[in-house]
């Protein structure tokens, strides 16, 4: 007798307000078998899956996005971390700890090869970790940092929303390669979370009084890089602050993610990425996933996760 499969499936699209329970439902459907692979499928049994803010694009029901909605009537999918049960693709075996952006919220499912990625196993590194410090969000910062700016021991740098998934772990990354952090974060107890990461000057964008002053006085000489996950002033202060050659990592704009064209904030510095030379990175993890970063990725920070460094 074949082990139930169950399903968490969207009932309709969500254009604006809060998802509900009712926006939902959960079937038990037919479970996959081994006969049932095509060439190159592999069927993986959940183990995790990780419920990420970039969900409520996808169930907004919109088609200008770099990732598709979700669709009603079909399952949930997202990151996830599971094990292979059955494989016909020659790059994966039974037992395999895979982990990818497409799992289906199932208990199990049936993907093509190219939709997963193979991570080791018997490490000692929990297989939720995957989803955590070794996963999209940790990745997200590497991609930024390392990949992307390309950082030198000796810089400075300034990261937003430095608490934050991905803001935590470039503080980290970076003070690895030796650079002076300046952090920025939206409370006292997230000012004293960054600090405990090893950041060299954290301040409380709420509370400091001018931004531009704020940063001038936390980096007198300019800014090598800037991390950006909130767009708005703060990233307008950083284009203002930014050295020769300084480069920024566009990962997120969430203070402008609400705005209206009455209230967004009108960037003013732009202009001195040209006399300064600054490179701009607007980037999308994903892309990165089937490159070399990615296990270069997992070998650094599961060394240092298992060396107590992160």
């Amino acid at each position: 007798m074949a082990p139930s499969n169950t399903s968490v499936k969207l009932v309709r699209n969500i254009p604006s307000g809060t998802p509900t329970l009712n926006d939902f439902k959960i079937e038990t459907i037919e479970t996959p078998t081994k006969d049932s692979l095509k060439p190159n499928q592999v069927l993986v049994r959940t183990l995790y899956l990780s419920c990420d803010p970039y969900f409520r694009g996808r169930l907004s029901g919109t088609r200008d996005s770099y990732v598709a909605s979700f669709a009603p009537g079909k399952p949930i999918e997202g990151l996830g971390v599971g094990i292979v049960e059955a494989s016909n693709s020659s790059k994966f075996s039974e037992g395999d700890l895979v982990t990818g952006g497409s799992f289906l919220w199932e208990t199990r499912f049936v993907l093509s090869e190219n939709e997963i990625t193979k991570v080791p196993s018997n490490t000692g590194i929990s297989p939720a970790n995957y989803l955590g410090v070794l996963g999209m969000p940790s990745f997200t910062a590497y991609v930024g940092l390392v990949s992307l700016c390309s950082p030198k021991e000796g810089e400075t740098i300034l990261v937003s929303a430095a608490s934050g998934a991905v803001g935590q772990m470039v503080v980290q990354l970076a003070k690895a390669r030796g650079l002076r952090v300046i952090g920025a974060a939206g409370s006292d107890d997230k000012v004293d979370f960054v600090k405990s990461l090893g950041a060299d000057v954290v301040f409380n964008y709420k509370t400091c009084g001018s931004l531009q002053e704020t940063v001038k006085k936390a980096a007198p000489q300019g800014i090598d890089i800037y991390f950006d996950n909130v767009g708005g002033e703060l990233l307008d202060v950083a284009l203002s602050s930014m050295r020769f050659n300084g480069r920024i990592a566009a990962c997120g704009m969430i203070s402008q993610y609400n705005a209206t064209p009455e209230t967004a904030y009108r960037i003013k510095n732009l202009v001195n990425i040209v006399p300064k030379k600054v490179s701009i990175f607007g980037f999308i993890v994903t892309d990165y996933y089937s490159k070399p970063d990615y296990k270069n990725f997992i070998e650094e920070v599961s060394a240092s996760l298992q060396q107590g460094k992160v």
